[in-house]
């Protein structure tokens, strides 16, 4: 039904039709939908001249120039073995199966052994880089010339929740605050006038650990925070409007709206000393659902590309067609001006505490592939050099066996040293960074803090870290929360 037939006596542009009128008589769902949006109790007060950056999504000027304008993060929940994939450890190979000396912090305390575990797998040079993978990931063997592979991240922490809010929201342990992408966000707009600036890409096996922490936008309004597509077709849920109403119907309704909202910002307005921002994004946020019917449905639409992309992908492949069709999205979402984009597993699959033999080369299999051709096709497009990606989960997993050692054996949390990789947006090519002990338990050179690495990425999108600030209740903070928090100049072209 059309708003225009249900408020037939109303006239309300001759009459000057009060918003809380419109809402009044509005009925359905989406009075109900609008009076939220635009609803005066959810107003915040205005910042104080001088303290935060205006709430809206109009794009906003870095502090620097950048190198990177868009970022795909392939996080992987639960703590990839570092040992096994891609920090090589002849030592322990040497030592495998004798105690470690060193003292070492266990999560599962019932589970422990000193016994230190060599990897089951074989390392060998890959590239012109000669950087050496594991046999478990041939196809991110291809790529390795484009990557800054990064082998000496610390958390200090070896739980999972801990180390994940540490990475997204830049203090460990901490629930409550913007992450990464709202931070991004914040700082620089939106230059997508059809699509959200920060896009999170779920797994059809259920949310990751710690749900929606992972995109949150904190203490930042919520226009901040990670717009979640669903991990199957419909990737948005109720895209299509009715029938009855698409086409002339449809775009009738949505003038008549945009008149109402912007008689309401005009009155809110009236004798203010300054727009209201918080009421100005609501209205820009609910004209953007309604551009999106038509921008949304295009870039989920992966039947316009050919043949040989969805090979690269793996979508012909049953393990690999899953993640492969989301890391394909994550390009055509960034292609289409969407600034940050996330893919999450469900649960935390790499989390390898019993039967590593049975349970890593699966995890591999199923993201290997996607994500080495995801660097593939952002560099056979052109876009590899304003996006960067990166790979990487919160912890890595300990040099020695947790339970009996033997062909069923696990690794247990380790946060003192793992693996990271970074390709494109300005990130130094065939690299490695940092180094651990001759084990692979502590990270012992050039060590690499979250924080670091949330420097890092502001600095490649043209924002200073201790710059970027938002003030909440009169306190100035900050991603990377007042750390030493250094940007890492060896990643760095």
């Amino acid at each position: 039904m059309h708003l225009e037939n249900t408020m037939p006596a109303l006239s309300p542009f001759s009459k000057g039709l009060l918003r809380r009128e419109f809402l009044g008589r509005a009925t359905g769902i989406g009075g109900i939908a609008l009076a939220s949006l635009l609803a005066d109790g959810a107003k915040a007060n205005p910042p104080k001249p001088g303290e935060n950056l205006a709430a809206d999504m109009r794009t906003k000027a870095p502090h620097h120039p950048p190198r990177a304008r868009a970022m795909i993060s392939l996080f992987m929940h639960g703590g990839p073995s570092h040992v096994d994939l891609f920090d090589p450890k002849p030592e322990l190979t040497r030592m495998n199966g004798k105690d470690y000396k060193g003292e070492v912090h266990y999560s599962f305390v019932n589970a422990a052994s000193k016994k230190l575990f060599g990897s089951p797998w074989k390392f060998a040079k890959q590239g012109q880089c000669g950087t050496e993978l594991s046999e478990l990931l041939p196809w991110t063997s291809r790529i390795v010339d484009e990557m800054s592979l990064v082998r000496s991240m610390h958390t200090g922490h070896n739980g999972h929740e801990v180390s994940i809010r540490y990475f997204h929201g830049g203090i460990a342990g901490v629930t409550g605050r913007p992450t990464m992408g709202s931070w991004l966000v914040y700082g620089l707009g939106n230059p997508s006038q059809n699509l959200p600036a920060y896009m999170v890409l779920g797994d059809p096996g259920g949310h990751p650990v710690d749900g929606a922490t992972n995109w949150s936008s904190g203490f930042m309004p919520p226009m901040y925070q990670g717009t979640v597509l669903r991990p199957t077709e419909p990737r948005i849920l109720d895209l299509d409007p009715p029938k009855a109403n698409r086409g002339a119907p449809q775009a009738r309704d949505l003038a008549f709206l945009s008149k109402i909202n912007h008689l309401h910002l005009k009155s809110n307005q009236a004798g203010a000393p300054k727009p209201d921002p918080e009421l100005e994004a609501r209205i820009a946020s609910f004209e953007l659902a309604a551009r999106m019917q038509d921008s949304a449905r295009e870039a989920f639409d992966l039947s316009s590309e050919p043949a040989y992309i969805h090979r690269l992908y793996g979508l012909d492949q049953p393990t690999t067609r899953s993640y492969g069709e989301r890391c394909l999205i994550a390009r055509r979402l960034v292609e289409r001006g969407v600034r940050f984009v996330q893919l999450f597993l469900g649960g935390q699959p790499w989390d390898t505490h019993n039967n590593i033999r049975g349970s890593l080369p699966g995890i591999c299999l199923q993201t290997d592939q996607p994500s080495a051709a995801l660097v593939m096709d952002l560099k056979q497009r052109g876009l590899l050099d304003s996006t960067i990606v990166h790979w990487g989960g919160e912890i890595g997993r300990l040099p020695v066996s947790q339970g009996e050692h033997n062909q069923t054996t696990g690794r247990d949390h380790n946060g003192q040293g793992f693996s990271i990789w970074l390709a494109g947006g300005g990130i130094k090519q065939g690299i490695t960074y940092g180094a651990t002990d001759e084990v692979g338990h502590r990270a012992a050179e050039n060590i690499v803090t979250p924080n670091d690495f949330q420097a890092t990425i502001l600095h490649q999108f043209g924002l200073d870290h201790a710059k970027l600030t938002w003030y909440q209740n009169g306190r100035a903070e900050h991603l990377t929360a007042g750390s030493k928090a250094k940007v890492v100049a060896g990643l760095l072209r």
